[in-house]
């Protein structure tokens, strides 16, 4: 074996180094030995289970440099934004970590009364609904007889169903009933999401209430 302890190559400035990446003393002796050697100790799990103060393996010593590196991805988030799970009538609350315009992240939040930060599988996976590339981003639309969709753009579709409310609006109406004027239309009815909450109901009651709507209901008190 060389003297050089297996160095390959040298630095800028002429210092040789091993093999193992450790940099080999100028005179290639004992001190450079050394060196390798407590490169090489040190990331060995079980030397650092012996010397440290993790000798279970446990904790620290169990971990690579690599480990030691990870951030989590809620530790470099721009900013969190309040939300609330989009599927039971649970109403669990939310965290969405966004990054660069881009959510990175959604967890339980530990300040709700209603589910402490917890979340069930469906909920812990919601992310899912936001960045999956199989996710619908486009209005879908198949005309009347139609077998084929299409796509339209936003304010079109909204425009559509703007114009069938008024419309089932107006084919609904009753003025009198009975005898007794009513001001009502029969042809709308609305049921409320269970994820709804008082404020978005109350919205909700008042626009029916001026279209001329009665049947106005929430699944969450069926």
């Amino acid at each position: 074996m060389s003297r050089d302890c297996g160095a390959k190559h040298r630095t800028e400035d002429g210092r040789r180094v091993g093999s193992l990446g450790a940099v080999v003393a100028p005179d290639g002796g004992a001190g450079g030995n050394m060196i390798r050697v407590k490169t090489w100790l040190d990331s060995w799990p079980v030397y650092r289970q012996l010397t440290g103060s993790d000798p279970f393996g446990r904790g620290k010593a169990a971990r690579s440099k690599a480990t030691e590196a990870t951030v989590s991805r809620t530790a470099t988030a721009d900013r969190v934004l309040k939300s609330v799970c989009p599927f039971c009538a649970v109403g669990c609350a939310q965290n969405v970590y966004v990054k660069d315009e881009k959510i990175v992240q959604i967890e339980g939040d530990p300040d709700s009364p209603i589910n402490r930060g917890r979340l069930c599988p469906k909920g812990s996976a919601s992310k899912q609904l936001v960045t999956s590339p199989t996710r619908v981003t486009t209005v879908k639309y198949r005309r009347p007889y139609g077998t084929e969709w299409e796509d339209l753009d936003l304010d079109t579709a909204m425009e559509m169903i703007a114009d069938r409310v008024l419309e089932a609006r107006r084919k609904g109406w009753q003025e009198e009933d009975g005898g007794k004027r009513v001001n009502r239309t029969m042809g709308i009815a609305s049921l409320g999401g269970a994820t709804l909450d008082n404020e978005e109901n109350y919205l909700m009651k008042k626009l029916y209430s001026a279209l001329g709507a009665i049947q106005i209901e929430n699944q969450a008190r069926i």
